[in-house]
């Protein structure tokens, strides 16, 4: 069965109330370690300096993935197909207005992001 953490059991509503807040706390505790280690690795030089952008960028990919499954209980299951659509248009619709806006500027600026 796929169940998201947090998601209603059939368990006893003492046993439902002690597991409701646990996944919060793996999600809380996971977002923490993950945001402290991107402070760190933007301020460290102990990272080879070119590769830190690429590292920022997994670390809030993962960060991401933390707070759909965790806290906005995002899975794949046939039951949450419309949160994954609406989550799908919601990135497109980003998109749309970021690489709109950046082609804009672009041809505003005279610079061609074309070759």
């Amino acid at each position: 069965m796929d169940r998201a953490p947090g998601d209603d059991t059939t368990v006893g509503e003492d046993e439902a109330h002690a597991s409701d807040l646990r996944p919060y706390l793996i999600g809380l505790l996971l977002a923490v370690v993950l945001t402290a280690t991107s402070f760190w690795a933007a301020n460290t030089s102990v990272l080879w300096p070119p590769g830190v952008p690429i590292g920022l960028v997994v670390l809030a990919i993962a960060q991401m993935g933390v707070h759909l499954v965790f806290f906005l209980h995002i899975t794949s299951g046939p039951d949450n197909t419309n949160n994954v659509l609406a989550l799908a248009f919601g990135v497109l619709i980003v998109a749309l207005i970021v690489i709109g806006s950046l082609w804009i500027m672009s041809n505003l600026s005279g610079i061609s992001l074309l070759p």
